[in-house]
Formats: C-alpha cells, sequence, structure tokens
C-alpha cells in the first residue's frame, strides 16, 4: 500500500531559512513559542493542530496542501514566487499538473534533454526528481524567463516540413483549459506511444484531438486520461534545411503511408 509522504515539518524550516529567519524571529511572527516552532520543524509533532496548519499558509502565503504534499525545496525560486503570489497548484485546482524540475548551483531551473533511448523510461520517471537528474541538462540563449522547458528528439514523417530527427523545444503546460485549439504540442503519452508530436485540441467530451502537420497522417483522438504531459512548442534545432513540398514528395509520402498501413493491416 502506498502512502503519502509528508513534507510539512522540512518546508516549514525550508522556508524559515529561505527568509533567513531565526526560530524566535519566526516563531514569535507566527504566534508561538519557539520550543512549538522546533518541534513543529524537527517532525516531532506528528501531527499538527489545524490552527497551525493554517497559520502557518497564511503566514508563508502558500496553500496546506502544498506545504503537506510537495518537497519546496526541490521548487525553483520562480516557482515559488509563483506560489506566493497565487498560483498555487492545488488552490487553483486539480486541472493543474505538478512537474518535477532540477535546478542548477544558482537555484535556475535546468533544460533536460530527453534522449531516444530514455523515451521509454521518461512515462515511469516523469515526476521523479532522481530520473530527471540522470539526463542531460543544458542551456540555451534567449528562452523566455518564465516557464519550464524540456528538449524532445523527434521520429517519423507525421511532423513534416519539420525535418524529421530535429530536437524540439517545448514549454510545460501547467493548465490544458487554457490551451488554444491546434496548438502543436509533444504529447506524453501512456502506453506503447511513448510521444507523439501533434496539434492539439481539448474536446469538451473528455477527448483531446491529436492532427499530425503532416496532412497523409489522419487526425485521432485519445482520452484525457491517457495523457501524462503536454508541452508547448517554441522552436526547434535541426541540421537539415526543410525542403519545399513538391508533387513528386507528396507522392512518396502517399505511397509511405500506404505502406505503413499495409504492414498495420
Amino acid at each position: 500500500m502506498n502512502t503519502q509522504k509528508v513534507f510539512f515539518s522540512a518546508n516549514i524550516k525550508f522556508l524559515r531559512e529561505r527568509k533567513k529567519l531565526s526560530q524566535e524571529m519566526m516563531a514569535e511572527s507566527l504566534g508561538i513559542g519557539r520550543s512549538k516552532l522546533n518541534a513543529l520543524e524537527s517532525g516531532q509533532t506528528k501531527a499538527p493542530q489545524p490552527e497551525d496548519l493554517i497559520n502557518c499558509s497564511n503566514t508563508f502565503k502558500i496553500s496546506i496542501d502544498s506545504l503537506l504534499k510537495v518537497e519546496l525545496s526541490r521548487i525553483s525560486e520562480l516557482k515559488l514566487r509563483e506560489l506566493e503570489a497565487g498560483t498555487d497548484i492545488y488552490l487553483q485546482g486539480g486541472h493543474l499538473r505538478v512537474l518535477a524540475i532540477t535546478v542548477d548551483k544558482d537555484n535556475k531551473e535546468n533544460m533536460e534533454y530527453i534522449p531516444v533511448k530514455a523515451k521509454a523510461g521518461y512515462q515511469a520517471g516523469y515526476k521523479d526528481p532522481e530520473f530527471l537528474a540522470s539526463l542531460p541538462r543544458f542551456s540555451l540563449p534567449n528562452l523566455p524567463e518564465s516557464g519550464t522547458f524540456r528538449m524532445f528528439p523527434t521520429t517519423g514523417a507525421s511532423m513534416l516540413p519539420i525535418p524529421e530527427g530535429a530536437e524540439v523545444i517545448c514549454r510545460f503546460v501547467a493548465d490544458w483549459q487554457h490551451l488554444k485549439a491546434r496548438s502543436l504540442c509533444i504529447v506524453v503519452l501512456k502506453g506503447e506511444q511513448e510521444f507523439v508530436f501533434k496539434q492539439v485540441t481539448l474536446e469538451k467530451e473528455g477527448t483531446i484531438l491529436l492532427e499530425s502537420l503532416n496532412k497523409l497522417f489522419q487526425p485521432y483522438r485519445v482520452p484525457v486520461a491517457e495523457v501524462l504531459e503536454l508541452w508547448q512548442f517554441h522552436s526547434y534545432q535541426s541540421q537539415e534545411i526543410p525542403e519545399q513540398e513538391n508533387d513528386l514528395m507528396e507522392i512518396k509520402h502517399m505511397i509511405s503511408s500506404l505502406q505503413n498501413q499495409l504492414l498495420k493491416s
């Protein structure tokens, strides 16, 4: 039976130290004694009183759910400021996705690269900070300061005219409800499909419509429950120059598509 790990004690200590306050100063701000704060921080108080939870939540401007369930020391300074500004993942509702990230020595978010050999493992480890820490990490100039970015490899011809084998840089989508129709995304799916690069439309029926850039590939739908993450397209890197479509190439793609259909039948 899996049990939910509780981070309350570590979070209270982390948030106090982040504010560079002593236990005496923090206890005074909370309106409690230093010995009680020490007991809360050290985990001696296994079941904090509701008034203590509410008091800490109001003081640190972070929801009780996040104080209990999220290991705040693993969140970047940018994300912490977003929580304090009122974009708390739990206060805003369950449709917002919690994202595990890694940070560098300056507490800035890394951009992880998901190599082809790690694609299958990503489905199991996308929420595991240890798995993410094992991935290649780097930074690129001129990326927006807000948002979390990752780079994904692409395979197949469904993303043409973006060349096959391009490396796609995407921004994490936390709230799917605000995603515009036909937004180009890397979609992380459960099961054998792993990643797909599609135009995404969230439908009212609890499904997501996935459309390829290459019109030779038919659109299809998947249940929302089958989608683990959405990463909206930002840019891509490739060693190839996209070729202009011509009649011969279109015929070639049609033959290739027919061959694929015959192999599947």
